[in-house]
C-alpha cells in the first residue's frame, strides 16, 4: 500500500517528535515512524533513567552523611535495588508516554511502528507500507560501541542499556573507559554499595577536559572508595565462570581486574546501517554518521538527519536544539545554523561539572590574551553551608573583546550555575556586565563577579 505525505520523520528521539508536531501543526501531512520504544535514548536510555539513578544514589549517599548534620539514624542503611529500578522505570514511562500521546494526539499526524528504510530519495517502507514524501527527517540516535577487544565475543558484559535492566547489586562493577556513562554509573552503583574499578587507556579520565578537571573529578571518585586503572594499553576481557576479568597494561597495580559484573562504556556508534541511506543516495562518513551541513541539511535535497545519528552534538539538548534549527529554516524562514551555538554540558557525577566554551588549551591555541578566574568550592559559603565543598570553579575571557570564552564550574550547582556564563556568551556581552551584577547571597552564582574582580592572565 502506498500512502503520500508531504514529510517522514524517521524516529521519535529528542528531534524528530517536537518537528513532527510542530510541521502537523501547520498544516502538512506528517508520517513519523518508531521501531521501538518512544523517546529514544534520552527518555528509555539515557538522560531520564540514569539521572534518576543519581538521585537515588544522592540520597544513598546523604543519608550515610547524616550524622555530619545532626541527623541521627538507627543502624546502617540499605538499598533496595527492586524499588530503585521501579522508580526509575515510572519515572521513564511516564515520558515515554507522553512522547507516543503527543504524536498520537497531533492533527495531520499519523504513526507507523516498525523498520523504516528507505527506498529512494522519497519513498520510505515499513513493513507492507510504503510511504513517499518530498521531505524526510532522519533521527535514529546511537547505541553503546562494542569495541573489537580481545576475549569481547566471549565475556559477558553490559552496556548503558542493560546495566539499566538490573535489579540486583553487582558485587564488583568493572567499567572499560573513563568517559561520561562509566564515571556516571561508577559513583552510582558505589554509591548503592558495589564495588567499582574504572579502567581507561588515557591517561587521565575524561583526558579532553583540562587536566585540572580530571585531576579533581578522578580525586573526587577515589575519595568515596573507586578504584582508577589509567593507562590501560592492553585491554583483554575473560569469563571465568560466574566471574569476569579484564587484562591490564598498566604502570602500577594488579595486571588483572575481576569483578561479577562489566560494563563497556566506550563511545557510541549511529543507528544509521540499516536505513537503506544507499538506496536513497545519503552519505555517511567512516564512522556511519550521516554528514549534513550546518543547517542540518544531507548531500540529498529534501533529506536532513538530526539528533545523535549526525555527528553534531550527540546530547539530548544538541538534538533538540537541531530541531528548532530546522524547524526556524523551513517553518519560519529564518535562517538559523548549528554553527551559531556554543559547546555546553554537564558531567552528571556529584559534585557535577558544568562545562561551556573552550577548555584552557583550546583558549592558548586561539592565540588570544586570556585572563581566568579560579575559586576553588571550599571558598564558595552556600557549598561550605551544604557540606558540599569538593570541586572549584574557573572563567575564561578574553582581553580584549572582554568577552567570555568559557567556564567550568566544577561544584554543588554546577550544572546550573554554568548557563550564567553560557547566557553571557550568547548574548556576546562583556564580562563587566556579570562583574558588575548584584547575584543574590548565599549562592553559587554569587561568586562568578567575584571570580571576575581577580582575573589574572592564564600563562602567567
Amino acid at each position: 500500500m502506498k500512502n503520500n505525505f508531504d514529510a517522514i520523520v524517521i524516529g521519535t528521539g529528542q528531534s524528530g517528535p517536537f518537528l513532527a508536531a510542530r510541521m502537523s501543526s501547520a498544516g502538512q501531512r506528517v508520517a513519523i515512524i518508531e521501531r521501538g520504544r518512544f523517546g529514544g535514548t534520552c527518555v528509555n536510555t539515557g538522560c531520564i533513567p540514569t539521572k534518576t539513578l543519581v538521585a537515588s544514589a544522592y540520597a544513598a549517599h546523604m543519608t550515610r552523611r547524616a550524622g555530619e548534620f545532626g541527623v541521627q539514624l538507627a543502624g546502617p542503611i540499605a538499598i533496595d535495588m527492586k524499588r530503585v529500578k521501579a522508580r526509575k522505570d515510572e519515572i521513564t514511562g511516564q515520558s515515554r508516554t507522553a512522547v507516543e500521546a503527543l504524536l498520537k494526539s497531533s492533527p495531520n499526524c499519523t504513526v507507523y511502528q516498525g523498520h523504516a528504510c528507505f527506498e529512494s530519495s522519497n519513498a520510505v517502507r515499513v513493513g507492507e507500507e510504503l510511504l513517499t514524501a518530498p521531505q524526510s527527517f532522519i533521527n535514529v540516535g546511537a547505541r553503546a560501541a562494542i569495541p573489537s577487544l580481545p576475549g569481547v565475543a566471549h565475556t559477558p558484559y553490559l552496556t548503558n542499556s542493560t546495566l539499566l535492566d538490573l535489579d540486583i547489586l553487582p558485587r564488583h562493577l568493572v567499567i572499560v573507559g573513563g568517559g561520561y556513562v562509566g564515571l556516571e554509573f561508577g559513583q552510582i552503583f558505589r554509591r548503592f554499595g558495589s564495588e567499582v574499578t574504572i579502567i581507561d587507556r588515557a591517561s587521565r579520565l575524561i583526558a579532553h577536559e583540562d587536566e585540572d578537571v580530571s585531576v579533581e573529578v578522578q580525586a573526587i571518585l577515589e575519595r568515596e572508595g573507586i578504584e582508577v586503572r589509567l593507562n590501560a594499553t592492553c585491554i583483554e576481557l575473560m569469563s571465568h565462570g560466574e566471574e569476569v576479568g579484564v587484562r591490564v597494561d598498566c604502570a602500577e597495580g594488579s595486571p588483572e581486574v575481576s569483578g561479577s559484573h562489566l560494563l563497556l562504556a566506550m563511545g557510541r556508534t549511529p543507528n544509521t546501517a540499516d536505513l537503506g541511506l544507499e538506496k536513497a543516495g545519503v552519505v555517511r562518513d567512516g564512522h556511519g554518521y550521516v554528514v549534513v551541513d550546518n543547517q542540518l541539511r544531507t548531500n540529498v535535497t529534501g533529506i536532513w538527519a538530526l539528533g545523535d545519528c549526525n555527528g553534531r552534538g550527540g546530547f539530548t539538548h544538541t538534538s533538540y536544539n537541531d530541531f528548532k534549527v530546522v524547524a526556524a529554516n523551513l517553518l519560519d524562514h529564518e535562517a538559523r545554523s548549528v554553527a551559531d551555538r556554543i559547546r555546553a554540558y554537564n558531567l552528571y557525577i556529584d559534585p557535577p561539572l558544568g562545562r561551556c566554551g573552550m577548555t584552557e588549551r583550546e583558549a592558548l591555541a586561539s592565540g588570544r590574551h586570556v585572563l581566568i578566574g579560579r575559586r576553588p568550592m571550599t571558598n564558595v559559603a552556600r557549598a561550605v553551608e551544604k557540606g558540599e565543598t569538593q570541586g572549584f570553579m574557573k572563567v575564561l575571557v578574553d582581553a580584549g573583546s572582554k568577552e567570555f570564552l568559557g567556564a567550568a564550574i566544577l561544584g554543588t550547582g554546577g550544572d546550573e550555575v554554568v548557563h550564567c556564563v553560557l547566557d553571557l556568551m550568547y548574548a556576546r556581552a562583556p564580562y563587566s556586565v556579570m562583574q558588575w551584577a548584584m547575584h543574590i547571597h548565599p549562592t553559587v552564582s554569587e561568586l562568578i563577579p567575584t571570580m571576575l574582580d581577580q582575573l589574572q592572565p592564564l600563562n602567567a
